[in-house]
């Protein structure tokens, strides 16, 4: 993806860092917050998804309390982001009704992203909120996550976010123009990196850490955050958000900040992922119909096409479609576990409820989470 296609994506993430958001630490910065909502609101006048992904909740925290150094405790940063988290929602909250738009707060942990069943559960929250047109505002649960589950950057959260709803596009709002060839503090020379590949190694070594001090990352983390969106094919640009309609120019394909290259296209990227880098949990035969559906018109597997199960699985898993001669056609994340799956197999959707007691999704694997093999 060039410049120019940015204006093509369907769905961007935002992110905007602490310092940002918070004036440099002095509280948060309402007038900046209402100028990036109403540019994000523009591109929901243009039918584009958005997703924010916002830090801030500890160093808004910090200003509510009058700490002048960020604590180094857990129970104290905890402490600070549920002070802070209050603010912080009901500022983007006010912002975004002026524009006749609904936010959502949605908080995560590391957890919720790496066990299949609750990683389901937060995509297909987010999903359908976007569906709703409400725009989710994201954080890390600081109030509650341990050392263990911590992203440890909302860079690496908001590239987590992007490969989680399929973005096109991620935008990474700093308080630095983007990423230059050297530390332009140190050397008056550096210029700045308009375009680069993830993959190039130049990366490693001029990305420093947090200037500062407020946020738990620095032009590494960012780096770092380009590299996990570009694995479902995301483009990522780096840029200050202290530009005027930063993001709307952004979006325009205008060359600002810095803008690392995916080495792979979005769809491709999925498919790989899903086809080699999980383990099967078990398999579903399907009947000749279902079959051809799945391979002539790329449509979702619907259990009633669903012939057997076998093997024991849960929610998110990653399980392989059969034909009825035992040949695997595709394997997908399944939104039921084994013992449901095999209620409901060769029914309709309509009769999932009074079957299982419940009916979370139509589709016994969407298509957005099948690969033909």
């Amino acid at each position: 993806m060039s410049r120019s296609e940015f204006s093509q994506a369907k769905r961007v993430v935002v992110k905007i860092g602490s310092s940002l958001l918070t004036d440099g630490g002095r509280g948060l910065n309402k007038q900046a917050i209402a100028g990036w909502v109403a540019q994000m609101a523009s591109l929901r006048q243009r039918d584009i998804d958005v997703v924010l992904v916002s830090s801030g909740s500890v160093a808004e925290g910090m200003s509510r309390l009058k700490l002048k150094t960020r604590p180094k405790t857990l129970h104290e940063l905890q402490a600070a982001a549920s002070v802070g988290q209050m603010g912080l929602v009901r500022r983007f909250e006010d912002e975004f009704q002026i524009h006749d738009l609904l936010a959502a707060q949605v908080l995560l942990t590391h957890d919720d992203l790496s066990d299949r069943q609750r990683y389901l559960n937060a995509r297909s929250t987010l999903l359908t909120l976007l569906d709703f047109g409400v725009v989710p505002v994201i954080n890390e649960n600081d109030a509650v996550a341990t050392e263990e589950i911590r992203f440890g950057d909302n860079d690496t959260l908001g590239a987590l976010v992007a490969n989680l709803v399929e973005a096109d596009l991620l935008i990474i709002l700093t308080d630095q123009t983007g990423l230059f060839d050297a530390n332009p503090s140190l050397n008056p020379e550096a210029k700045l990196i308009s375009s680069i590949s993830v993959n190039e190694s130049l990366l490693d070594e001029v990305a420093g850490g947090s200037i500062s001090g407020l946020g738990r990352g620095g032009m590494y983390t960012k780096v770092r955050a380009a590299r996990l969106a570009a694995r479902s094919g995301a483009a990522t640009v780096i840029v200050s958000g202290k530009i005027e309609n930063v993001i709307g120019k952004v979006f325009d394909g205008e060359e600002l900040g810095t803008y690392l290259i995916p080495n792979i296209a979005p769809l491709v990227a999925r498919k790989q992922w899903l086809a080699g880098q999980l383990q099967l949990k078990g398999s579903v035969t399907l009947d000749d119909g279902a079959v051809r559906i799945l391979k002539d018109a790329g449509k979702s597997l619907l259990a009633v096409g669903v012939k057997s199960v076998h093997g024991a699985f849960k929610r998110g898993d990653l399980v392989s479609c059969l034909d009825l001669k035992g040949q695997e056609i595709a394997r997908g994340l399944i939104n039921y576990g084994s013992e449901d799956a095999a209620k409901i197999l060769g029914k309709s959707s309509n009769e999932f409820e009074a079957l299982l007691g419940y009916a979370d999704e139509d589709e016994l694997i969407h298509r957005d989470n099948l690969v033909l093999v």
